[in-house]
This record gives C-alpha cells, sequence and structure tokens, in this order.
C-alpha cells in the first residue's frame, strides 16, 4: 500500500520515514489564505481536508494510494498562527512567545483512494518556550529558519534549544502525529504496519 503525502514539508517527509514509511510526495498546492477567521483547531483542521482533496483527485495518485494531507497552526492567546510573512512578524511572533506556551495544532486528514472513504482529526501539544532575549530572537530570525514553518520555531532544528518542554505528543510538532495517523489508517481498515517500506534482506 503507498501512502502519499500532499505537503511539501521536509520534516513532515524525514518523521514519515524515521517511522519506516517511504511515501511520495505530491504538493496540494492549496491557497491556505483562502479560509480565515475559523477558530485555531477547526482551521488546521479544514485546511489539512483540503490539501488532501487536492491531492487525492489528480490523475498521477497511485490507484489505492491513502492521500495524508496534513496543516499546523500555533495557538497563541487565542489566535492562530502559521508561517509568518516578513522578519519583522517573526520577530514580533517570538515577543510573543518567548516565557510563553502554545498549543501546537495539526489537522490530518487521510483518504482511502480505493474506497473513497475519509478519516480526519486533529492532534494539539502544548509548547512551552524558553525567555529568549532580544538578541537571541534576531539572531534565530536571521537564519530564515521561522520563515519557513508554522509557529516560526522547529523542535528538530534551530529551535530546538528554545523549546523548554512539551507536552503530548512531539512528533505533532514537527508536522505529524504518528500516533494519531496510525489511528486513521486503522479507522480507514487498515493495519499500520502494511505501511512499513520492505526490509532489503
Amino acid at each position: 500500500m503507498q501512502l502519499v503525502l500532499a505537503s511539501a514539508s521536509p520534516a513532515r517527509l524525514a518523521t514519515l520515514r524515521s517511522a519506516g514509511l517511504d511515501p511520495t510526495v505530491i504538493v496540494s498546492g492549496v491557497d491556505e489564505s483562502q479560509l480565515d477567521g475559523l477558530p485555531p483547531a477547526e482551521l488546521a483542521l479544514q485546511l489539512a481536508e483540503l490539501k488532501c482533496a487536492a491531492v487525492a483527485t489528480l490523475e498521477d495518485v497511485p490507484a489505492g494510494s491513502l492521500v495524508l494531507g496534513c496543516d499546523s497552526v500555533l495557538e497563541l492567546g487565542g489566535e492562530a498562527f502559521g508561517k509568518p510573512d516578513s522578519p519583522d512578524v517573526a520577530t514580533e511572533r517570538w515577543r510573543r512567545m518567548r516565557g510563553n506556551s502554545g498549543l501546537l495544532l495539526t489537522g490530518h486528514c487521510l483518504r482511502d483512494t480505493a474506497t473513497g472513504r475519509v478519516a480526519a482529526a486533529t492532534a494539539s501539544t502544548v509548547v512551552h518556550f524558553a525567555d529568549l532575549s532580544d538578541a537571541e530572537i534576531a539572531a534565530y530570525v536571521a537564519t530564515g529558519e521561522p520563515m519557513q514553518v508554522a509557529g516560526a520555531f522547529t523542535v528538530d532544528g534551530l529551535g530546538g534549544a528554545f523549546v523548554t518542554r512539551i507536552e503530548g505528543d512531539h512528533h505533532n510538532v514537527v508536522g505529524v502525529s504518528l500516533p494519531l495517523l496510525r489511528d486513521l489508517v486503522a479507522e480507514l481498515g487498515h493495519e499500520w504496519t502494511d505501511l512499513w517500506r520492505p526490509v532489503r534482506t
């Protein structure tokens, strides 16, 4: 069985590969700005559903594939934050985040192209941030890393030193919750271990 990842995120791809999967990547091209004003958890889930649907209907998706769409946002003070638009936005975001905690929400949508069945859910993880100095924020933003990711931080890159504690699934903070994805695979009637790449002897 083939897993198709409807995401350009190298962190999601690396996480899935580390878990024994070998997904095909087909980027959805969904305009994320089309959804606005939704509660953070609903926003993450609806964007994941849009990405999944956009890729699942493409002709080059292998027959019988499972198509996975994901989208992450950071909820801070009731607001949803995706990728920052500019270094200034990233800097201001980090001034709010430092010494604070936020909720990293990742919507997951999995479609079985053989049956048309869909399973979807949102994973949430509490992230506690270190109390960064202005100089640390400036140096981090200057690397460009915060511009590439939802919430303007990573836990598996340069930003890892600025995350003091995580409550929940750390894979979710990287961009895909493996335990939740396993549950969605089961909901569609498949075995998680069937998605593992064959072991070469």
